[in-house]
């Protein structure tokens, strides 16, 4: 299965985002259950793809970018935290 059209809707701004606002949430609130972290990085995601395009309007690109953006953030995450915690 070839997913390199999804790379198309990849936010970099997103992204980056949601990785610092994640990270925040893993590591201070505590309150938080870790199972939430990744659909609240898709709707925060979201809200930050469509505060971006809001030019364009909220179309079905716009909400798959946010989304998609969001969660690829929670996966960067799991991967620096593997390769950073392997020697």
């Amino acid at each position: 299965m070839d997913i390199s059209a999804l790379s198309q809707y990849l936010s970099l701004v997103v992204v980056g985002i949601c990785l610092c606002v994640g990270y925040i949430i893993k590591n201070s609130l505590d309150f938080i259950p870790n199972k939430y972290i990744p659909l609240i990085m898709g709707i925060l995601g979201l809200i930050i793809n469509i505060l971006i395009n809001l030019s364009t309007g909220i179309t079905a690109e716009v909400v798959l970018g946010g989304l998609f953006s969001g969660l690829a953030s929670t996966g960067l995450y799991e991967m620096f935290k593997n390769l950073i915690s392997k020697e």
